[in-house]
């Protein structure tokens, strides 16, 4: 048994655990494991802080950009309600300009009809005064008669033009 390999290992082990006991070796080993505890702890606080900042971040973000979105409808919509209320505008008033023009066409059309009827009228009391005079002239003679006939045709123009 003396003279076995692994009776020699565990011996050396043993001693080895021994010295290093001995010198403090596991005094340090346990504090630096508890250091690296420590360091990973605060790693992993560290890493929990800035995950839940992340996470106020990204939360800000996405409350930022619905508002944003939001802003964007509603400026779409007012963008449209403005051109329907132009486009409205527009219609109104060319239907107004139509209708202007319409009133001006029928009361120029007016005017023309009532200025060609003043017109008949004239040329037919032009005519008819030519009419008259031309038929006084053949049955009524002399200076007397003349006049008679001039003052008739102008009473006949006067009263037809007026």
């Amino acid at each position: 048994m003396l003279l076995d390999a692994e009776f020699w290992v565990a011996v050396a082990f043993v001693l080895f655990m021994g010295v290093v006991w001995k010198v403090g070796g596991f005094a340090q080993v346990t504090k630096a494991l508890d250091t690296r505890g420590r360091r990973v702890r605060s790693e992993l606080d560290e890493a929990r802080r800035l995950r839940e900042e992340a996470a106020t971040v990204l939360a800000d973000y996405k409350k930022r950009r619905s508002q944003a979105e939001s802003e964007a409808e509603a400026i779409v919509a007012g963008a449209r309600e403005e051109a329907q209320r132009i486009a409205d505008e527009g219609h109104a008033r060319l239907n107004e300009f139509i209708a202007r023009r319409t009133k001006s066409a029928e009361t120029k059309i007016a005017q023309a009809e009532v200025q060609a009827t003043a017109q008949v009228r004239a040329a037919a009391a032009d005519a008819a005064v030519k009419v008259s005079e031309v038929v006084l002239r053949e049955r009524m003679q002399g200076d007397a008669a003349l006049s008679l006939v001039r003052s008739s045709l102008d009473e006949v123009k006067g009263r037809l033009r007026a």
